[in-house]
């Protein structure tokens, strides 16, 4: 096939619905590069390299049973330059609802005018992930509730060490 997805966001934390989407992805390609946004005028409860490692940590194993090669790599800017620097041809996003559909659809249109050789493949959320964001995942968290349902095991461990003696 020789095609590379670019999935991109903060995944700030990684969910199963991030999962969800990496799970899909090697339908459409062989290579998948999986893009952490940073932005500095964001708060994130975790650092870039935190998150580098996190999800490296739980798509690898989906990914090579898949045999399709992951790269996670961080960037700032536009997410269209950093798929064109990992030399992706599609970009990848999940949607779990109308809202993200709106939202996804100006963002493709936006994209295809200023990447008009990228392609932007929507990935519908399977039924079990759909009610899943990194926010509530967060909150649940940092309120000594049980996320585990929410995200894969590595971030739930690194979640509750985050948040370990908070009151």
């Amino acid at each position: 096939m020789n095609r590379t997805g670019f999935f991109s966001g903060s995944f700030d934390p990684m969910t199963n619905g991030h999962l969800d989407v990496i799970e899909h992805a090697p339908a459409l390609c062989d290579r998948l590069v999986i893009g952490v946004g940073s932005n500095p005028n964001k708060q994130s409860l975790f650092t870039v390299e935190e998150r580098l490692d996190l999800i490296r940590e739980a798509a690898a194993p989906i990914l090579k049973k898949a045999h399709c090669r992951l790269e996670v790599v961080s960037f700032s800017g536009l997410a269209i330059e950093a798929a064109r620097k990992a030399g992706a041809t599609l970009i990848l996003r999940g949607l779990r609802d109308s809202t993200d559909f709106n939202y996804e659809m100006q963002m493709a249109g936006m994209n295809g005018a200023m990447a008009p050789e990228l392609r932007t493949v929507f990935l519908p959320a399977s039924s079990p992930v759909r009610p899943i964001t990194a926010t509530l995942v967060r909150q649940i968290a940092a309120m000594g509730g049980d996320a585990s349902p929410f995200a894969p095991p590595n971030v739930i461990a690194a979640l509750k060490a985050k948040f370990a003696g908070k009151d």
